[in-house]
């Protein structure tokens, strides 16, 4: 694992190739988003937006999504992931919030994650995007790119991973790195194929490295 130091070089490198990297969901209130977030689970940011395009329009408030047949919601987020499940927890998500918080989101962290479909990484986005809460979210670009880099480790599991980021970065850069990270994993480190020969943090990535000897080997 690198250092503070180290740790730091490599993010404020990042944060000048990316200094405007911002949430990419669409959304207009907390509560949108809280949706949004909810359907990007194993599902990417763009079609995610192609759906709530439709279905913001069609739903305002908890009380919308509970007036309509599961069946019906289900059938409007069809073309994402895990649509059924997910279809389900925005309408007990939706029932818990009427009951229990006068149909708003709420603000602290703890709450959040009780909700049905809202896990840690949603909370943290919610929390952080929507109210302006310092938070450092892990999602999968954010744990590929923490690893490869060496700022975590390949067997750190995602809670062990926004720990480590934690400590390494100050508080108030929290929410920013989280979304430079992510454009950083979503346009120059992707998954499958990386941006290693043109990357400015090569030298000192030590998964590019590797890369780029079984690229050599293979010329």
């Amino acid at each position: 694992m690198l250092s503070k130091k180290k740790t730091m070089e490599m993010l404020n490198v990042i944060a000048e190739m990316f200094p405007d990297a911002e949430c990419e969901l669409n959304y207009r209130n907390p509560f949108d988003l809280t949706i949004a977030v909810l359907l990007s689970a194993q599902c990417t940011d763009a079609t995610v937006n192609r759906v709530t395009a439709s279905l913001f329009e069609k739903y305002h408030t908890p009380h919308d999504y509970l007036s309509v047949p599961l069946e019906e919601l289900m059938e409007d987020i069809r073309s994402i992931g895990l649509y059924r499940n997910k279809a389900k927890n925005i309408q007990s998500l939706c029932r818990i919030l009427l009951d229990e918080y006068e149909g708003q989101v709420p603000k602290e962290h703890a709450e959040l994650v009780k909700l049905p479909g809202v896990g840690r990484k949603t909370a943290n986005v919610v929390v952080s995007v929507a109210f302006g809460v310092p938070a450092l979210a892990v999602d999968t670009h954010v744990e590929r790119v923490s690893k490869r880099l060496g700022i975590c480790r390949w067997k750190d599991n995602v809670t062990e991973v926004e720990a480590t980021l934690c400590r390494q970065v100050p508080e108030e850069r929290w929410t920013k790195t989280h979304h430079q990270l992510i454009f950083f994993g979503r346009y120059h480190c992707t998954a499958k194929n990386p941006k290693c020969n043109e990357c400015p943090l090569l030298s000192d990535c030590r998964e590019g490295k590797k890369r780029k000897k079984v690229l050599v080997g293979e010329e």
